[in-house]
């Protein structure tokens, strides 16, 4: 009896001897998976992504601020099995988000982990940039989740938390203390230049294309020379499309103050405001005393009305790139050299300058750290509505046909203006009065003295 229960014994320990082997050997041949739990409240998103690959449904971003980012229990890579017992292999993108929008409390998910989730040791930096354009993610068809999209105007600064994904950034809108906690999607920044190219290089070629139908119908063979490669001249587009760029917060010396540049079309008003500054406080504010090759008159003094100089000096200054603008009028030169500009700064006072707005990539670069402040002209009041049976009539035509020709053009030149150089403005006013103009920069230029401001991180360095 005794030897029979032990050989029954040995039985039993080399059955179970074989189960763990077994169990050893499905683990070496499948992945491991894990079970992780979540607490999902209803109407607020998770803040993952998922992409296929073949028919696994895979974690393709972690966005922060989110549920998943703060648990840290899901990663990028990790292979999504069951959600609450419910099987996802084989379904869509679009499925698995259908699916999670219909689910909150607890979550559990079954997942096989990202054995290659470590984050990379030249990941890049948490940073501010200003944009450069808008965007609205309802409109980009590109965008992997638009709920998670983040819409922004030319001008707002945004703060990015992540550039893991090149093509969709994670950002914030600095200022904007109503936003979700989660971050949102924003395109890349060469992604955002690709596809910019990409449109501007269909462009042209469909204009080249209009520009040829005048001619004979071409055979199929010389039909084929219009085909085109649309990535030709992506490079070179690339370099003049604006996307973002980089900012940093910076606090002016109260004896170093910022140049104040006015920029707007013709008889939109900023000399004259120029003028009112410098008239209503001459010890607060001065203007840089322009260099001229001309001959001084008896009754100017030479650092007075303007700096006399040779126009060999001046030609040479010039190509030294010294001018932020110039100009020749009855033969002889003038401008604004950027030394006369810094003399006002290193005064204490707050040079006030009127430019063209080609003059604006000269000032920029230099290390004088320019304000801008762009004199967006005031339409003049419309006339009194007409009646109602006239009224479709007018807006078919265009409340622009009431203007006359030159206020027209003013306000086209402005908008042209904001179009070329837009993301060189600090801020912009409407001078719609004088007296209330120059309230309102005063108020802007106080706030340079109370206020750190946002400028590009290129000229604290």
């Amino acid at each position: 009896m005794h030897a029979e229960a032990l050989m029954e014994a040995h039985d039993c320990i080399a059955e179970q001897e074989l189960d763990v082997d077994t169990i050893e050997a499905v683990d070496q041949d499948e992945k491991t998976t894990k079970l992780v739990s979540l607490e999902k409240i209803r109407d607020i998103p998770l803040g993952v992504t998922v992409r296929n690959e073949q028919d696994c449904v895979v974690i393709s971003r972690v966005v922060s601020g989110g549920t998943a980012e703060k648990s840290n229990l899901l990663s990028e890579g990790d292979e999504i099995l069951e959600i609450n017992n419910i099987p996802v292999r084989g379904k869509t993108v679009n499925d698995v988000h259908d699916l999670l929008s219909s689910m909150y409390g607890s979550l559990t998910f079954l997942l096989i982990p990202n054995s290659h989730n470590k984050l990379p040791l030249d990941r890049p930096t948490v940073m501010h940039v200003k944009a450069n354009f808008s965007y609205d993610p309802s409109e980009d068809p590109y965008v992997p989740c638009k709920e998670l999209g983040l819409s922004f105007q030319r001008g707002d600064i945004l703060h990015v938390t992540s550039q893991d994904d090149p093509n969709w950034w994670q950002a914030y809108r600095e200022g904007h203390d109503d936003q979700k906690p989660l971050a949102g999607l924003i395109p890349g920044k060469n992604f955002q230049q690709h596809r910019e190219a990409m449109k501007k290089t269909i462009t042209d070629k469909n204009e080249e294309y209009k520009g040829k139908l005048w001619c004979a119908i071409r055979s199929k063979k010389h039909r084929k020379k219009l085909l085109y490669n649309p990535n030709k001249n992506i490079e070179h587009y690339s370099e003049d499309i604006l996307t973002y760029e980089e900012v940093s917060l910076y606090r002016q010396p109260p004896d170093r103050k910022r140049p104040v540049a006015l920029i707007g079309p013709a008889n939109s008003g900023q000399d004259e405001l120029r003028q009112r500054l410098l008239s209503s406080e001459p010890e607060r504010f001065a203007a840089a005393v322009p260099h001229t090759t001309r001959s001084p008159r008896v009754h100017e003094v030479n650092g007075r009305e303007y700096n006399f100089v040779s126009r060999q000096s001046f030609e040479s200054e010039l190509s030294a790139g010294k001018f932020i603008e110039s100009g020749e009028y009855g033969n002889n030169l003038y401008g604004t050299n950027a030394d006369s500009v810094r003399q006002v700064v290193n005064s204490g006072k707050i040079c006030l300058l009127c430019l063209q707005p080609r003059s604006l990539q000269v000032l920029c670069s230099s290390d004088l750290k320019p304000y801008i402040i762009f004199i967006r002209p005031s339409p003049p009041p419309l006339s009194p509505p007409p009646p109602q049976e006239r009224f479709s009539t007018m807006l078919a035509r265009g409340v622009k046909k009431r203007m006359p020709e030159d206020v027209r053009e003013m306000m086209e030149k402005a908008r042209e203006m904001e179009d070329s150089y837009g993301h060189l403005f600090d801020t912009f006013i409407t001078n719609n009065e004088p007296e209330k103009s120059v309230c309102e920069l005063l108020s802007i230029i106080q706030k340079l003295d109370n206020e750190p401001q946002w400028i590009p991180s290129a000229w604290n360095r």
